[in-house]
């Protein structure tokens, strides 16, 4: 009788190995349910030989075999009040009767989290803030304002860069409320939704916080105009030329200059000084924004043409005569002034002649020049350059006037100074006048008025401007 089937008593214990199979010999239905226990499995069945090799956690695909760190919540009882919260714990939000605050853990170490959830579905009508609690979240210095019903979120703490991210978000429209920039420093008004800072000295503009909606930084930078040439006995002195004048005002607020939470030194420029020769204004400074000081005026007693600067210092006038400074000097886009005006001479003529020095030049225009000394009437210093209007402030105040050149006779007449702090020359009737403090004014030339030779004046000092978007 053939033998079709071996009997388990005919089989010495681990006589048939794999190796003694073919594949597919020994199918599923020829094994009954429970027929092999977990003590008949040695060793480990490869993934490969699985129908399904991974398992789902969370909504991630994690392999067979592999590890994962699941977020078990010890869920807490259901909060009305702001509440610092615990890593490891859930919370149920319920702002029914106002806005909550909940402030994350303070000092948190990486794989800290907690979850929040919208109790009472609403977070739309009273709002949830998150408060950073000193770290990061999601790589920003802002606190997060959740406005959205039936919002639920998981944060887990990451590093001291991104600080704080969101994991798990349901219902979440925004995570990240508007923040405006954040700010002290010199004289504090507002103007509609903007901030105004203005610095009449040096100081510091400290930002506490930046903005996480691309709001930037206007200015309005002018530094201190150039001094009025002088002393001498007889002969008249260039006015001085303007301090330099930059602005991005106005703009489109994205157009600005970006800032960050930093401290920004302020330095507002002096006036240069009267009765010096070539006596140049001092620098203004914002950040990356350097205006430079106004050219000193010039007289016929100097060896060369007046001073260059923001805008140029006038010429000096007498037997020789010495041409305007170079205006927008060091050179920048769009030009921060311009040139000033020449003064008068004849060479080898009597100490009598009447003389004109040359106007600074202002932040609009270039100073005026003064043409035919000498003449058989009596000449005059030339008028100093214009400034330019600005309105960064909310109204519109023009800075940056040249000075006005002085004249020689006392007969003749002075030179205006510029519109936006520019001061008069030295005529007759009365002394020239110093630019006006924080325009950057340039100071008015030296000459002779009815009491006698008096000298040039002194620059007007410069001032910086800040305006930045603070509210809605």
């Amino acid at each position: 009788m053939a033998l079709t089937k071996v009997t388990k008593s005919g089989l010495a214990d681990d006589s048939v190995d794999a190796s003694k199979l073919e594949d597919g010999t020994i199918v599923a239905a020829d094994i009954n349910d429970g027929t092999i226990t977990n003590a008949k499995l040695a060793g480990s069945i490869a993934n490969a030989k699985l129908a399904n090799s991974t398992i789902t956690l969370n909504g991630s695909s994690l392999a067979l075999g592999g590890s994962a760190t699941v977020l078990q919540f010890q869920w807490q009882s259901v909060v009305t009040t702001d509440t610092t919260m615990v890593s490891g714990r859930g919370y149920f939000v319920n702002t029914t009767s106002g806005a909550i605050t909940m402030t994350l853990p303070a000092s948190p170490s990486a794989g800290d989290y907690v979850a929040i959830k919208d109790y009472a579905a609403t977070f739309q009508t009273n709002n949830l803030t998150i408060a950073r609690n000193g770290s990061n979240i999601q790589g920003v210095a802002n606190n997060s304002t959740i406005d959205t019903t039936r919002a639920s979120v998981v944060l887990v703490y990451a590093d001291a860069t991104k600080g704080w991210l969101y994991t798990n978000e349901s219902n979440v429209a925004d995570l990240e409320a508007p923040a405006y920039i954040t700010a002290t420093g010199g004289t504090e008004t507002t103007s509609g939704d903007y901030k105004i800072h203005s610095f009449t000295s040096s100081g510091c503009f400290a930002v506490s916080q930046a903005s996480n909606q691309s709001h930037t930084v206007e200015y309005l930078v002018v530094a201190g105009g150039g001094g009025g040439e002088g002393p001498v006995s007889n002969w008249a002195g260039g006015g001085g030329g303007a301090g330099g004048f930059r602005t991005n005002y106005p703009s489109p607020d994205t157009g600005g200059t970006a800032i960050s939470a930093q401290t920004y030194p302020i330095t507002v420029g002096a006036g240069g000084a009267g009765d010096t020769a070539n006596a140049t204004g001092s620098n203004s400074i914002f950040s990356t924004i350097t205006s430079a000081g106004g050219g000193g005026g010039a007289s016929a007693e100097d060896t060369d043409n007046a001073s260059p600067g923001g805008s140029g210092g006038g010429g000096g006038a007498g037997p020789c005569a010495y041409g305007g400074g170079t205006g927008n000097t060091p050179p920048v886009s769009p030009p921060q002034g311009n040139s000033g005006g020449n003064g008068s001479g004849v060479p080898g003529s009597g100490p009598l002649q009447p003389w004109g020095g040359g106007g600074g030049g202002g932040a609009g225009t270039a100073g005026s020049s003064v043409g035919g000394g000498g003449s058989p009437s009596p000449g005059s210093g030339a008028n100093g350059g214009n400034g330019t209007a600005n309105s960064i402030t909310g109204s519109s105040v023009t800075y940056a006037g040249g000075g006005g050149g002085g004249t020689f006779p006392g007969p003749a007449g002075f030179g205006a100074g510029g519109p936006g702090g520019g001061g008069r020359g030295v005529g007759h009737p009365g002394s020239g006048t110093a630019g006006s403090a924080n325009t950057g004014g340039g100071g008015g030339g030296h000459g002779e008025c009815s009491t006698g030779a008096q000298g040039g004046q002194s620059g007007g000092s410069g001032v910086v401007i800040l305006r930045y978007k603070y509210q809605n």
